[in-house]
């Protein structure tokens, strides 16, 4: 009997505190290559359907391939601790429009500490953006320091909130030990062809087997008022198995 199981998609997250930009992040991925590959989208938000229906309303992909997960919980817990509910929406997705490419999964607004589950995605950006701060890439954090990307946002209004792009940038990379770091703005037609070659990137590692996700894990190393570097190891490493 042919095999009916539908196509695996790269599963790619995207995480990051409230107002960072993730949905208009989304939106941008969507616009940039809807037209080369087949995409799909689940937003995560505790009581409410909002980001899903920003999207739609945006018009970046066929509503149907835009879904929602009302977590009614921290959004930690639904992309890390338990990610059942979201698991369960990327499969139902990926059989209704079989085949997709790229399912996005959106996280509800976090702090610092989000990271998603590789139980639940295969690789994950990590979103700041400049009006948070210029120095908020240097606190640190496992988003920030081991997503496989980190994106630092808005960077048209940096002269608005007097925060320097290439200093924030060179200390997320070097808070990231020289991982990828891209300053993007949706009205910059050179920072949106990183953005998609960079998926596109993953998306044929993905493809040849060749990409393998990576746990972010604890806390990455960061530095306190003392200026002395502190670590966070947990006693238990967990590994997860990822059926192909």
């Amino acid at each position: 009997m042919p095999d009916t199981t539908p196509h695996r998609s790269l599963r790619l997250g995207i995480a990051g505190p409230v107002g960072t930009g993730k949905s208009s992040l989304i939106a941008t991925i969507c616009r940039a290559l809807a037209e080369e590959i087949r995409l799909g989208v689940i937003t995560n938000d505790i009581y409410t359907d909002e980001d899903a229906r920003f999207l739609r309303s945006a018009g970046v992909l066929d509503a149907e391939r835009i879904r929602a997960v009302e977590t009614g919980a921290c959004p930690h817990t639904a992309i890390r601790d338990d990610v059942t509910a979201n698991l369960a929406a990327v499969e139902q997705l990926e059989a209704d429009f079989d085949p997709l490419d790229v399912v996005l999964v959106e996280s509800g607004g976090d702090n610092l500490t989000a990271t998603f589950s590789p139980a639940l995605v295969d690789a994950q950006i990590f979103v700041l953006d400049v009006a948070g701060g210029g120095d908020v890439a240097r606190k640190g954090g496992p988003g920030i320091g081991r997503a496989d990307l980190l994106v630092v946002n808005k960077i048209d209004l940096a002269p608005h909130v007097g925060v320097d792009v290439a200093q924030m940038v060179a200390d997320a990379t070097e808070a990231r030990e020289g991982r990828a770091v891209l300053a993007l703005s949706r009205h910059r037609e050179d920072t949106v062809a990183q953005l998609r070659d960079w998926v596109l990137e993953v998306l044929a590692a993905h493809t040849a087997g060749h990409h393998v996700p990576q746990d972010p894990g604890p806390m990455a190393p960061h530095f306190h008022a003392d200026g002395e570097e502190h670590t966070h190891d947990h006693d238990h490493p967990h590994e997860h198995a990822h059926a192909r």
